[in-house]
């Protein structure tokens, strides 16, 4: 990332204007030899002089901004660093359950960055091979490798649910715009196929009729896991309403451990729709890759990863943008006495 310096040419070009407006300035005021001062000329030139100088220091707190983002950026791929080499990440072995479980988010965090700069590897590998018109057998091992990438994240996941199913399903170790878009701690594979069947053309008909089918019942069955989750929520609310006493309090408490045991088992069940969730998301790239020709495979591939980099750029955008309407400032013309 460049270097961000308040001395920007915007600064220079409103140290111009100032200066212009106190020669204005003085010029007007010196002028009282000839004729009276005009106070409401006098009053324009000092309200557009002060207000170049707020917009400067408007100006120069945004890049401070910028600049303390940058920073932090560096800090949080430092602390990543240290947590890799410290050993705090998902082993591949067989203690990657017990090591998910002894540091739950944070882990899955590390992990899961590890594994998106993987997957951006094996995507530039792949864009490159497209743009290079590399033959199918080489698109071919390719495109299986990212699809493999694909299963290990799921299996992450599934890992990660176990340890703190709250983490997984609230989405936060996504962007906020990803998060907006997300369902059940992933992406909704009914609404990807529809932004992929634009993206793929030409399909031959049976293409074409084979991805609607298989959009189709995504979206039914992505309809009755929500449904399923309604479910839940609902008898989780009342199970919860039930242990109140007609005060409001607990009530005994033989009852109200009851209550809240009967409602841990019901919070339990929240790991089961993340893993249907994923189940259906990896089934339906695998269903999607035998549908389509290889060289259309690394397309979508591409155009799947394409769109959810721009969520992520959309994320930093936002983050940073300037916490006012806007940035400019309009100066008051001055009017003819």
């Amino acid at each position: 990332m460049a270097d961000i310096s308040p001395s920007t040419s915007t600064d220079a070009d409103t140290e111009d204007k100032n200066r212009f407006l106190n020669q204005q300035l003085c010029a007007v005021a010196s002028d009282g030899s000839d004729r009276p001062k005009d106070q409401k000329t006098l009053r324009r030139l000092a309200q557009n002089r002060e207000a170049a100088r707020k917009s400067r220091l408007r100006k120069k707190a945004y890049v401070q901004q910028l600049e303390s983002s940058r920073m932090k950026l560096t800090q949080l791929e430092q602390e990543l660093q240290r947590a890799r080499q410290q050993g705090i990440f998902i082993s591949g072995s067989g203690d990657q359950s017990q090591s998910m479980s002894g540091n739950g988010a944070l882990a899955f965090d590390v992990e899961y960055a590890r594994w998106l700069e993987e997957q951006n590897r094996r995507i530039n590998e792949l864009r490159g091979a497209v743009n290079s018109h590399a033959g199918d057998a080489e698109l071919r091992i390719i495109v299986d490798g990212i699809l493999a990438h694909y299963d290990d994240i799921f299996r992450i996941k599934g890992d990660a649910a176990k340890a703190d199913v709250f983490h997984i399903l609230s989405g936060m170790w996504k962007t906020p715009a990803e998060r907006c878009f997300l369902w059940l701690g992933g992406f909704r594979s009914s609404e990807l196929l529809k932004l992929l069947i634009n993206q793929l053309e030409p399909l031959t008909e049976q293409q074409l009729l084979a991805i609607n089918n298989l959009q189709q019942s995504s979206q039914q069955a992505e309809d009755a896991l929500s449904q399923g989750m309604e479910a839940l929520q609902q008898s989780l609310a009342e199970t919860l309403a039930g242990s109140l006493g007609p005060s409001g309090s607990s009530g005994n408490v033989a009852n109200y451990m009851g209550q809240m045991a009967m409602a841990m088992g019901k919070l339990g069940t929240l790991e089961g729709f993340i893993r249907q969730a994923d189940n259906l998301r990896q089934q339906t790239l695998q269903q999607m890759h035998r549908i389509l020709t290889t060289r259309q495979s690394a397309r979508a591939l591409l155009a799947i990863t394409d769109y959810f980099s721009r969520l992520r750029a959309l994320s930093s955008l936002w983050l940073a943008r300037p916490r006012e309407t806007s940035t400019s400032f309009k100066y008051t013309a001055l009017e003819d006495p």
